[in-house]
């Protein structure tokens, strides 16, 4: 199977990185509903009736990871960044009980559509170009055959259309960048050569597209969706979705170290630090609403550090915010163009292990880091998570993912101070990181890659 790789010479934007969504996944749910959303918006006429089969990873673990939830809601016309997590239960409800869609929602026209013979998960099968591969199909009146399109989702909530040959298609934009890079030695050379920071290349190529105010509420949307899901994630409680009887713990362990913040140590900020990636991963898990950075199952790691940075480092302001932002996304663009951010293709490594990395980058540059010394914490936080599995339990994305991401998050803390310790020479380059993450992701056997066929998934008994 071919990966989903980005051409050296295309540009990918912190819009790309950082999207707004639902949980449970960004490649099973918010992947899906985008294509499904997409593939409607594509038909040249209304259909008689639709259907899609999930084939992959998606027909593996799609049920624990809401992937049908995903597909009947963007058959009828809802996206992911503005559907209202409290109504899809009603929504859902609706569908099932009628045996219809409503294509694009308020404004289409009713499709009839029977789960079991319109949503299929083809156990054990897979499509060419990726692991996480969809067929939709449309009838219309008049025509026997269907109008057939194959769509992937690679990672992150991004989707890529099939091609004529089955091809791995192309991910990026066309155009200009100021300072564009694709490898770590790029990056830091062009900051030697231009004197500019790793955020401030990526804010001035993020001109390309828009202006800087632009970008800059883009990065305050996405601070305050990230602010959202923690708190959010501290109030509620009960068990999360799926069978497993997890019980949501965040709101527990606010109370108490709340009780304790006179005796505050640094154990008890690492409790903290652990506690908002917990609070935004039970709501992931909840299906509410989270920020892929850059996933759904790795949704925790960079709120959480950077709430660290907000709440106990001294100076921390929301210019700090947006640098810790941008900096990150400078290293998350690395990985999408030099190997993968999606589970199915990298394992968990390719999620937890690429946003603590992110994480880490952020944070060495708003503590004061130099370039060198930038690109040493991402090192760092991805040497560390190296073969790191994605073997969730029961296709859910709750054991071992949330626990998961508090450890990625205090990771990411302690690359970036051991690499603010140095002058930001080191042995192992990120480049040569990035290349043995790809390398060891392609190694892996399948069973290991988001298909609940191994590790945890087969040697631990569902209660």
């Amino acid at each position: 199977m071919t990966k989903s790789r980005i051409d050296a010479a295309a540009a990918i934007s912190v819009m790309d990185l950082f999207t707004i969504g639902i949980g449970p996944s960004s490649s099973h749910t918010v992947g899906p509903m985008r294509a499904a959303l997409m593939f409607m918006d594509s038909l040249p006429a209304a259909p008689v009736r639709v259907q899609c089969e999930l084939y992959g990873s998606l027909a593996l673990t799609g049920k624990g990871h809401a992937t049908d939830t995903a597909i009947l809601l963007g058959l009828s016309g809802h996206r992911p960044e503005s559907v209202d997590p409290d109504a899809i239960p009603a929504i859902l409800a609706a569908i099932r009980s009628e045996g219809r869609i409503q294509s694009g929602s308020a404004t289409g026209h009713f499709i009839p559509f029977d789960e079991a013979t319109d949503l299929l998960f083809r156990m054990g099968e897979f499509l060419e170009a990726h692991s996480n591969g969809m067929r939709f199909s449309a009838w219309f009146e008049g025509q026997e055959e269907p109008l057939t399109s194959d769509y992937y989702s690679v990672g992150g909530g991004a989707v890529l259309p099939g091609t004529a040959d089955g091809l791995d298609p192309q991910l990026g934009h066309n155009v200009v960048q100021p300072h564009p890079f694709s490898s770590g030695a790029e990056m830091l050379a062009l900051g030697e050569a231009t004197g500019l920071s790793i955020a401030t290349l990526v804010l001035r190529n993020e001109g390309a597209w828009r202006t800087q105010g632009e970008t800059e509420a883009f990065l305050d949307s996405v601070i305050d969706a990230m602010t959202a899901s923690i708190d959010r994630g501290l109030k509620e409680e009960g068990l999360l979705p799926g069978g497993l009887k997890v019980r949501r713990r965040a709101r527990a362990i606010h109370n108490r170290l709340v009780l304790q913040q006179n005796a505050l140590g640094p154990a008890q900020i690492f409790e903290w630090v652990s506690l908002f990636a917990l609070a935004v991963n039970e709501e992931n898990a909840a299906g509410g609403r989270v920020v892929t950075a850059p996933t759904n199952g790795a949704a925790g790691v960079i709120p959480a550090v950077l709430h660290y940075y907000r709440r106990f480092v001294p100076g921390a302001d929301r210019e700090g915010e947006r640098r810790f932002l941008l900096t990150a996304a400078a290293i998350g663009f690395l990985y999408k163009k030099r190997a993968s951010i999606s589970a199915a293709e990298m394992g968990c490594q390719g999620e937890v292990g690429v946003a603590c990395s992110m994480a880490a980058a952020g944070l060495a540059a708003v503590l004061g880091g130099t370039n060198g010394q930038i690109e040493n914490a991402a090192e760092i936080g991805m040497e560390h998570n190296l073969g790191l599995t994605c073997d969730p339990i029961g296709g859910l994305v709750q054991i071992p993912c949330i626990e998961r991401n508090t450890m990625g998050a205090v990771k990411a803390i302690n690359a970036a101070y051991l690499a603010l310790q140095g002058d930001g020479r080191h042995i192992v380059s990120l480049d040569a990181v990035i290349e043995t993450m790809r390398q060891t992701g392609e190694d892996m056997a399948s069973r290991y890659k988001e298909t609940s066929l191994g590790g945890l998934a087969v040697n631990v008994v569902e209660c």
